[in-house]
């Protein structure tokens, strides 16, 4: 599926130790990305990022620009409820993409798979109050913020708060 500057497509092997190395070996930012404690994984076990097979829980993508067909970063939906037709979505970007309007893009290339794909009646976003750009892409989408949850992630040290953003399939503009 493609945007106006991006493109999802299934992870292939290739993507895994890029997106191991720039995503989760940061530790700081892995933190703020993943409700999840951070673990130390060996070069043995497998990657959080790894190559599944389809789910019906999950739908994981591989970012690619598309002037370049480089990898961009992941975007996936997760925790889709195909009885409420509900899912979560969410992106991470390489540090080398980050800040150049692919998120916006990205999240609305995700909506366009949930809502015209998987038929899906509501897609929710939670992301920590402080991360303006994917507060930025989600409301730049269509997302509307619904609400606040005060200190309920814990965070490199701290407790933070989180900010619920939902779409329902009838405000969704392709």
């Amino acid at each position: 599926m493609r945007g106006a500057k991006i493109g999802l497509r299934a992870r292939h092997e290739a993507d895994v130790p890029v997106l191991h190395a720039g995503l989760y070996d940061d530790v700081a930012t892995r933190s703020r990305a993943d409700s999840r404690p951070w673990r130390p994984i060996p070069p043995s076990a497998q990657s959080p990022y790894a190559v599944a097979e389809p789910s019906d829980n999950a739908a994981c993508f591989s970012v690619v620009e598309l002037d370049s067909q480089a990898l961009a970063g992941e975007a996936l939906l997760w925790r889709i409820d195909t009885h409420n037709r509900t899912a979560h979505l969410g992106i991470s970007l390489l540090p080398d993409y980050r800040g150049r309007g692919y998120g916006s893009d990205v999240v609305r290339v995700l909506c366009e798979y949930g809502f015209a794909v998987r038929g899906l009646q509501r897609l929710q976003v939670e992301t920590l109050a402080d991360n303006a750009p994917m507060i930025a892409a989600a409301t730049n989408a269509g997302f509307t913020i619904e609400g606040t949850i005060r200190r309920s992630a814990w965070v490199y040290g701290a407790f933070a708060d989180e900010v619920v953003l939902g779409l329902l399939a009838h405000e969704w503009t392709l």
